[in-house]
């Protein structure tokens, strides 16, 4: 915590998600290394490059990006959600333009280059033969079929949406401390297991907080978990602009100093120790275990539909009742 607290600067902190459409999601299933890094460095290079233009900020901008590959449903949903501090280094670092309070760039503009981007490299790639086409994308293979595709693409507005600005540095922190390790699904939305209907919390609207209960047979659960697993080696928390390589400490005191802000103290041993505590409980401190041998791919058959319960409150976690509890029942 103390580490990560050390990389905060006192200016405004937002968040903003691009959003991978369907039919390259479906894609992406199928080409994981490819489509999932070039998700999050298109996404990346459009943010810094509508920063970069002088109608906005002209100057560099610091963020961190993370992958998530899921829904509250557990579907397959890629989509990158970016932590950016509110302002750029400008004229060669030698001052600081803040961004306004409530506001950081237009999506819209954003929204219009990732398009363009993600299409010219998602072509290039097909191009060269680096895609699979299996499954259910199998008959992109066809290039007339990939062409319509293509224009289908174009002629549709993509996702890229700004949430409300972070509450404060503290609120930026517990993001990084537990947003950002969360897996597809916690245990603490595991409701009940009867030995073969799983039953978990959704989330029915975000803007009441409002929740249903989702209930799957064990092995369509299980499919949808592993949906998820990411290509060994993927890295999913990536920092871009002022926050990357090597000059991150130079440039967060060279921003400090234009800012006239304080440096905050190096972080302890004991801080050290407190940035292992769990992201579920916030207490337990995690310790390293055994490795885990990678799973098989999954099957990636069409998931039958479910069956949504009421809206009423879900009832209390069972204890005990965890992924791998499930993931041992199914083997």
């Amino acid at each position: 915590m103390k580490r990560q607290e050390s990389a905060l600067l006192p200016v405004p902190y937002f968040h903003i998600v691009f959003t991978l459409p369907r039919r390259l999601g479906d894609l992406a299933l199928y080409n994981k290394s490819a489509l999932y890094g070039l998700l999050m460095r298109v996404s990346a290079e459009v943010l810094q490059t509508i920063a970069g233009d002088k109608k906005y900020f002209g100057g560099r901008i610091g963020f961190v990006s993370v992958l998530h590959t899921w829904s509250q449903t557990l579907e397959h949903h890629p989509h990158v959600h970016m932590v950016v501090a509110g302002g750029a280094l400008c004229d060669k670092g030698t001052a600081w333009r803040a961004s306004k309070p409530n506001f950081f760039l237009p999506t819209r503009v954003l929204a219009a280059l990732f398009r363009r981007r993600f299409l010219e490299e998602v072509a290039k790639l097909r191009e060269a033969g680096a895609l699979s086409f299996r499954g259910k994308v199998a008959g992109l293979i066809d290039d007339e079929a990939w062409e319509k595709l293509v224009r289908d693409l174009r002629a549709r507005p993509w996702v890229v949406y700004a949430k409300p600005p972070f509450g404060g540095p503290a609120q930026v922190l517990r993001y990084l401390s537990r947003y950002t390790h969360r897996v597809a699904i916690s245990n603490r939305r595991l409701q009940s297991f009867d030995g073969r209907i799983v039953a978990f919390t959704v989330r029915a609207s975000a803007a009441t907080n409002q929740h249903k209960i989702l209930r799957l047979e064990l092995d369509d659960f299980i499919e949808r978990f592993l949906l998820h697993l990411l290509p060994r080696g993927f890295t999913r928390i990536r920092s871009y602009g002022f926050l990357a390589g090597r000059y991150r400490e130079a440039n967060l005191q060279l921003i400090r100093a234009l800012l006239g802000a304080p440096r905050p103290e190096a972080a302890s041993e004991a801080d050290e120790r407190e940035d292992r505590h769990c992201p579920e409980c916030g207490h337990g401190v995690l310790q390293p275990g055994a490795d885990v041998a990678p799973h098989a791919a999954p099957s990636l058959r069409p998931i039958r539909k479910s069956l949504i319960a009421s809206t009423g409150p879900p009832r209390s976690p069972v204890a005990g009742l965890d992924v791998l509890t499930l993931a041992r029942a199914a083997a």
